[in-house]
């Protein structure tokens, strides 16, 4: 019998930190290229599973491939985006948006 320590690893994790732990659906696959671990999750539980900047999403992943080498297996895990979710575009203003003369202004400003 093949072992899955890897997909009860990711539900006990997931569904600790989600607010609809019985909304999480895990998929587990193998292929040549190892164990494929699909995670899809309630909508409004997605920003807990990724994390600021990607760091819960990251650290879970970490610890996916530790378990999975204690098994001999490399593990990788697919987070499922929701369908017709869309991605909020950071609020801060990035450089390529303001005008060049304000970009050389800022510059001048600037005490060495």
């Amino acid at each position: 019998m093949e072992k899955m320590f890897d997909k009860e690893f990711v539900s006990y994790v997931v569904k600790s930190i989600v607010d609809n732990p019985n909304d999480v659906l895990i998929e587990r696959t193998v292929d040549e290229m190892g164990v494929l671990i699909t995670l899809q999750v309630n909508p409004q539980d997605m920003g807990y599973v990724i994390g600021k900047a990607g760091s819960t999403a990251k650290a879970i992943r970490t610890l996916l491939r530790i378990v999975g080498a204690r098994n001999n297996a490399r593990v990788n895990l697919k987070i499922l985006e929701p369908e017709g979710s869309t991605r909020q575009e950071s609020s801060i203003n990035s450089l390529d948006d303001q005008p060049a003369e304000d970009l050389s202004k800022a510059v001048d400003d600037l005490e060495i």
